[in-house]
């Protein structure tokens, strides 16, 4: 008898572990995917989406079954859909989440359950800080990184009045306060905050035109953007101010704004044309497919899904392990195509900070050019204020 017991454990442990490893692992993806901001969502998802591919639609060689979801830019449709993909979809990961009110909305009802999340993009403040979660994890930025790297270039250039400008929520909070805290030697002589949805700037523009700034610095993602320097360069200002943006500028609004958005500068931790042989094969695997040149939004979800990738090989496939699912993450042991990529005490990037300009590229297409690195292996602001709970 207890030759047979023994041998009904083994074989129970043996079929569970093989169930792990068959039964598809349900993953919820969550983003902008209508309207003007829809083309950060549309590529955080096709990345995410392009790995599975590239990998027979598993990762880390389990089968993944993705359920994809449009947060609307409304915080009450995020909650609805996050509600589905917790209590119907029973989803064991949710990745994605473009804005930062949004990931403000959803954040602690899917770290309460015990979810893992692993952001993709937006990045704000108080969960890298006081609100960090052991279940969040981000492979893009903390929203002041960005930010404070186009601070430090402007130190750096010598410009003595910038002007700022962002929309009136977290991440333009956020993104105003991380210019501030790197540049130094100059004077922000004014703070514009618009409404979210605004699309007419000109009111505030010449507020610009009157006050004459060496520089101005904007942070307006997606379609705002694209709005913005369209109407900045109607008024005749990209003549003698010169624009430094944070997520403004980028691959989803390089196509619509084209030579409109020549020598404007950004800074981000990606560019496509960065060497290394992780990245040059991304970049060609997704124009490939996609028919279009990534934006950063497509490299930080390709690094996602390449994060969940080692992490679900670690761990066999077997997510209802926590502990070791967790230490799999934390471990990043990824080829990043970024370069240099592993976590701070809050699970948001350690990571170079580059600035780039607009400019044509080897084959004559608008996109972005590295200029310079005025920050290395940058941590964020808020690691010290998140006490970070064991599982």
């Amino acid at each position: 008898m207890k030759k047979t017991m023994i041998g009904m454990l083994v074989a129970g442990a043996l079929s569970g572990a093989a169930l792990a490893q068959t039964t598809p692992i349900k993953i919820g993806f969550v983003g902008e995917l209508s309207g003007p901001q829809a083309p950060l969502g549309q590529d955080q998802y096709d990345a995410l989406m392009l790995l599975i591919e590239q990998n027979g639609g598993k990762l880390g060689g389990v089968t993944v079954q993705v359920i994809k979801e449009d947060s609307q830019l409304k915080p009450d449709v995020a909650n609805q859909v996050v509600d589905k993909l917790l209590e119907k979809d029973k989803v064991q990961i949710i990745t994605g989440v473009t804005f930062s009110n949004i990931m403000m909305a959803v954040h602690k009802k899917i770290t309460d359950k015990g979810v893992f999340l692993i952001g993709s993009n937006a990045g704000p403040s108080p969960i890298a800080g006081a609100q960090c979660s052991p279940y969040f994890f981000s492979t893009s930025w903390q929203n002041d990184m960005q930010a404070e790297v186009v601070g430090k270039f402007a130190s750096d250039k010598g410009y003595k009045n910038v002007m700022a400008m962002a929309p009136n929520y977290q991440a333009g909070k956020d993104f105003v306060a991380g210019f501030k805290r790197t540049y130094k030697g100059g004077t922000v002589i004014d703070e514009i905050f618009t409404p979210l949805n605004q699309q007419d700037f000109s009111a505030e523009l010449a507020q610009v035109a009157a006050k004459k700034p060496d520089a101005l610095y904007i942070f307006y993602p997606g379609g705002l953007g694209v709005n913005f320097v369209k109407q900045f360069q109607q008024a005749g200002l990209n003549k003698s101010i010169t624009v430094m943006s944070a997520s403004s500028i980028d691959g989803t609004t390089i196509p619509a704004l084209r030579e409109a958005a020549l020598g404007m500068l950004t800074g981000s931790f990606w560019g496509p044309d960065f060497p290394n042989e992780a990245n040059q094969k991304f970049v060609a695997a997704f124009e490939k497919k996609y028919n279009r040149i990534p934006s950063q939004y497509a490299a930080q979800s390709y690094d996602a899904a390449q994060l969940l990738d080692s992490a679900i090989r670690k761990v066999k496939g077997n997510l209802a392990d926590k502990k070791a699912f967790h230490a799999a993450l934390k471990a990043a042991d990824i080829k990043s195509i970024r370069g240099n990529f592993k976590f701070n005490s809050n699970q948001f990037p350690m990571q170079d900070m580059f600035v780039f300009d607009v400019a044509k590229d080897s084959k004559g297409r608008v996109s972005l050019r590295t200029v310079a690195k005025p920050l290395v292996n940058h941590t964020d602001a808020y690691a010290s204020q998140c006490q970070m709970k064991s599982l």
